[in-house]
């Protein structure tokens, strides 16, 4: 088993990136046709954050965008891929709450949000990150 992790760890960080990227990608409208766009995201968000007040929306949804973006730029590029990781955990399972709370366990489990959530938290717990910059930095 310990002959594959390295290239576990290596597709895990580039599939979340890649995740992330694709998430942000369609609700800026860089999809084309297949993007969701930013009102309707701001309408999702809405509905997942059904909790909070309308105005706080606006400020999720840009500091989601935000953070999901850089998540995603340090995991594929993997620098400071343990924090990066943990973030990731952190924000996901606070979405996963946020659709369960709003919309029943069913769709969080349905979107394997939960799932995203712990493959992050599993990645940061790795003993090291080959073919990372992290890898290269301390190396040097």
């Amino acid at each position: 088993m310990k002959r594959y992790q390295n290239y576990a760890i290596l597709l895990l960080r580039i599939a979340m990136a890649i995740g992330f990227l694709s998430t942000v990608s369609s609700r800026l409208g860089l999809l084309g046709k297949q993007s969701s766009g930013w009102g309707n995201f701001l309408a999702y968000a809405e509905q997942v954050n059904s909790f909070l007040p309308q105005s706080f929306i606006p400020s999720i949804a840009i500091a989601s965008t935000f953070l999901e973006t850089l998540f995603a730029t340090l995991l594929l590029i993997g620098y400071q891929t343990r924090k990066a990781a943990l973030g990731a955990s952190i924000l996901t399972f606070l979405f996963a709450m946020a659709m369960t709370y709003s919309f029943g366990i069913k769709d969080p489990l349905d979107y394997s949000v939960f799932v995203f959530s712990m493959g992050a938290f599993l990645l940061a717990t790795a003993d090291k990150y080959r073919w990372s910059l992290d890898e290269y930095l301390l190396k040097n």
